[in-house]
């Protein structure tokens, strides 16, 4: 007989996940902090809701507090410790971003923002923690970065380890001083180390990586979120030729596409849309 208090936790994330975040009810972190906090809840419905406690909509102390906990617990499952982890990695930005003049502009405060930091960094430093989580710890962290964020990521991707290599190239669209493994890793043949290659390389707006994604707009093989992430870089390496670039995809019956080069062309033009206010300049 299935318990009613599960089949009502299993409903209640259904109707979550179906939902869009702003149309979520008044107490729906709390829904997602008490299925955190129920050791006797199923795995797959905690780590629903460690999923879903990371949105903007609901993230406040309490939320980050806790999904802080289980992702240093050792008592915890390593997936779930590792979605708790990523789940940190929004409002880490947004507070690194946006800092703590006023209040109001984050959920969190910079208490806890600092308490996020200094455990993520804690378990990741000790070397029992598992694989996994420490990969997603690094991922999430580098969203506000740190010094000690610099020789984790170099150890990643020297290890030769294909998975942290990736989680490497990830962080390296957040922290700067890594040009050289990007053009490197531009050259891989793991699509997913080439995705996130091209993105940090749009990032930081890198021309050595110029002709490598002119390459890959102009190929027809190319994978569509390949694809749409060098649509994304060409716009901010250089603005003035990839408009003639782009022009040639801005008919594809493809939506994602179009939309892709829609956005790419509005980032060339600058935030006052004209094309010749050559004066502004575009922070991509």
């Amino acid at each position: 007989m299935v318990d009613r208090d599960t089949e009502e936790t299993v409903m209640e994330l259904k109707a979550f996940l179906d939902t869009p975040p702003w149309d979520w009810p008044s107490d729906a972190g709390r829904t997602f902090w008490r299925i955190l906090a129920d050791q006797r809840a199923s795995e797959s419905d905690r780590l629903v809701a460690a999923e879903l406690a990371g949105d903007f909509t609901v993230i406040n102390n309490d939320l980050a507090d806790m999904l802080l906990t289980i992702a240093g617990s050792a008592d915890e499952p390593e997936q779930l410790r590792a979605r708790a982890a990523i789940s940190l990695g929004p409002i880490l930005e947004q507070a690194d971003t946006d800092g703590f003049d006023d209040p109001d502009d984050v959920p969190i405060t910079e208490g806890t923002f600092h308490n996020i930091q200094d455990t993520l960094e804690k378990v990741f430093s000790d070397k029992s923690t598992p694989k996994e989580v420490r990969r997603r710890i690094l991922e999430a962290s580098v969203r506000a970065p740190q010094t000690w964020h610099q020789d984790a990521i170099r150890h990643a991707y020297s290890g030769g380890d294909k998975e942290w290599v990736l989680t490497a190239v990830f962080s390296m669209r957040w922290v700067r001083g890594f040009d050289d493994q990007i053009l490197q890793a531009l050259k891989s043949e793991d699509p997913e180390i080439n995705y996130q290659a091209v993105i940090a390389a749009g990032n930081w707006e890198l021309d050595g990586a110029w002709p490598h994604i002119v390459e890959l707009v102009k190929d027809a093989h190319c994978s569509k979120p390949l694809l749409l992430a060098a649509i994304g870089a060409l716009s901010g390496i250089r603005p003035a030729q990839a408009r003639d670039i782009l022009e040639d995809l801005a008919e594809s019956d493809d939506e994602e596409i179009a939309e892709a080069v829609s956005e790419a062309m509005a980032a060339i033009e600058g935030p006052t849309g004209g094309e010749d206010d050559e004066d502004d300049e575009w922070v991509n």
